[in-house]
């Protein structure tokens, strides 16, 4: 006697002959096992997404990093998150440390001799005794930078926006020489933030 069953997986219609309640229930019991082995998979898979999407949209802030007294010659740190890291007394001749976030890093006796610091945020940056001879300094943020005994020598600061920057007064005076521009984050223009006559 032919019969149609329907089974608990998802409809499938299966064609028996003269089927009894034993190989209905053996069929019965594959459908289930294999309806949970999927079920696990689909929730192990949407776990994975959810996990995903909370690393991505939970985005940890940067740690800060000590390259203390490290020679990193033509280093190349442009774009970065160095927020707070620290490169006391190292040497970064000619670096690149374009648009990169420098907030409250410590340039602490650094040589940053003809480093790359364009569009670069030194806000609250230690620059005290660093060496910036011939560093491009272009559109750079130093609002509230400590650069106290800093070397500017040949500095290019086309537009950078130096806001309450602690400098000695004969370096103040070297900047105001090379000092033009307009800082484009900020508006300010860079005569007016070193108080330039």
């Amino acid at each position: 006697m032919n019969s149609r069953l329907s089974d608990a997986c998802g409809g499938l219609r299966i064609r028996t002959e003269g089927s009894t309640d034993s190989s209905r229930k053996q069929f019965g019991l594959k459908c289930k096992t294999n309806y949970h082995f999927w079920a696990n998979i689909l929730s192990l898979f949407l776990w994975g997404i959810v996990g995903i999407t909370a690393t991505l949209g939970f985005v940890p802030t940067a740690l800060a990093l000590e390259y203390n007294k490290e020679i990193l010659v033509e280093a190349d740190f442009s774009g970065r998150d160095l927020t707070d890291s620290s490169f006391t007394k190292a040497n970064l001749r000619q670096s690149n440390f374009s648009h990169a976030n420098l907030n409250g890093v410590s340039f602490f006796a650094a040589n940053l001799e003809s480093a790359n610091l364009e569009g670069s945020d030194l806000r609250n940056a230690t620059l005290d005794s660093a060496r910036l001879v011939r560093a491009n300094l272009t559109n750079a943020l130093l609002e509230g930078a400590f650069a106290a005994n800093a070397r500017f020598d040949s500095a290019i600061i086309d537009g950078a926006d130096f806001t309450d920057t602690l400098l000695r007064p004969d370096e103040q005076k070297k900047l105001c020489k090379l000092a033009k521009g307009t800082n484009p984050i900020t508006g300010r223009d860079t005569r007016d933030t070193l108080f330039c006559p």
